[in-house]
C-alpha cells in the first residue's frame, strides 16, 4: 500500500460482495517483519509519522461507519522490531466515498472495499473520483473489459492486471486531479518534451530549368 499505484479501494459487484471475508481472512495471514527477512509478507513503513498518520485514518473509518473486518494496528512482529513502523493488513468493509479512507491516499497497508449493485455503478462511481491515476478491472468478460477500458476517465488501465504501472517506453498517463500540466514524464511525451523541433522546407531544380520569380518569392533565374 506504499505506493501511489497500490490498489487503496476495491469496488465489488453484485454477488463478488462474498469476497470479502475471504480476502479479509487470507491477508490475515500475512506475516508482518523487517523487509529484508525472506518470510516477511508486509514490511515497515518509511517512518513514525507515516506509522502515525495510517493509523489515525484507520480510526476515522471506524468512527465514520465503516466495517473494521481487519485491523492491522499494532501487529505481531519479531523480537527485536517492537519499535519498528508496523501496521499491519487492514480491510474495511461498508466504505463510502466522503469517508476520509477513501477520500485519502492511505500510503499504507489498508484495503476499502465498496460495495455495488450493477457493473454501471461502479464505472460511475470510479468516474466521479477527481482523481485518475490509475484503475484496474477484473472479469472473465471481454465485453465487460472493452466497456471499461472505453467509459472509465484513468489514465492508467488494467484488464486483469493489480498494478497497471506501464514499462518506461509508455507514458506514465494519469488524469484530472492526478497529474498537472499537458505532458507525462516518460515514454513518447518525454521524448517529445526533450526533443527541439526542425522544420525544414526545401525546393531542388535542375540547372537547365529556369523558373520566373514568383511573387511568392520560390525561383530562380
Amino acid at each position: 500500500g506504499q505506493r501511489c499505484m497500490a490498489i487503496s479501494v476495491a469496488v465489488f459487484v453484485g454477488k463478488a460482495k462474498e469476497w470479502i471475508p475471504l480476502i479479509a481472512e487470507a491477508a490475515s495471514k500475512l506475516k508482518v517483519g523487517p523487509g529484508d527477512a525472506a518470510e516477511t509478507d508486509v514490511g515497515p513503513l518509511i517512518s513514525r509519522p507515516a506509522q502515525e498518520r495510517v493509523s489515525a485514518l484507520i480510526q476515522s473509518g471506524v468512527d465514520e461507519g465503516a466495517q473494521l473486518l481487519l485491523d492491522g494496528r499494532g501487529p505481531s512482529v519479531p523480537k527485536g522490531y517492537e519499535n519498528g513502523y508496523f501496521v499491519g493488513p487492514t480491510i474495511f468493509s461498508k466504505v463510502k466515498p466522503g469517508m476520509q479512507i477513501y477520500d485519502n491516499e492511505i500510503f499504507g497497508p489498508v484495503l476499502s472495499c465498496i460495495e455495488v449493485d450493477s457493473f454501471d455503478e461502479a464505472i460511475k462511481l470510479c468516474n466521479a473520483n477527481p482523481f485518475g491515476n490509475g484503475t484496474a478491472v477484473f472479469t472473465r468478460s471481454g465485453a465487460a473489459a472493452r466497456k471499461y477500458v472505453d467509459e472509465i476517465e484513468a489514465g492508467q488501465v488494467g484488464v486483469n492486471v493489480p498494478i497497471p504501472v506501464p514499462l518506461p517506453m509508455f507514458s506514465f498517463t494519469g488524469n484530472k486531479r492526478s497529474i498537472l500540466g499537458d505532458l507525462n514524464f516518460y515514454g513518447k511525451a518525454g521524448v517529445h518534451f526533450y526533443t527541439q523541433w526542425k522544420t525544414v522546407t526545401s525546393a531542388w531544380r535542375d540547372d537547365k530549368y529556369v523558373e520566373q520569380l514568383s511573387t511568392a518569392g520560390v525561383g530562380a533565374s
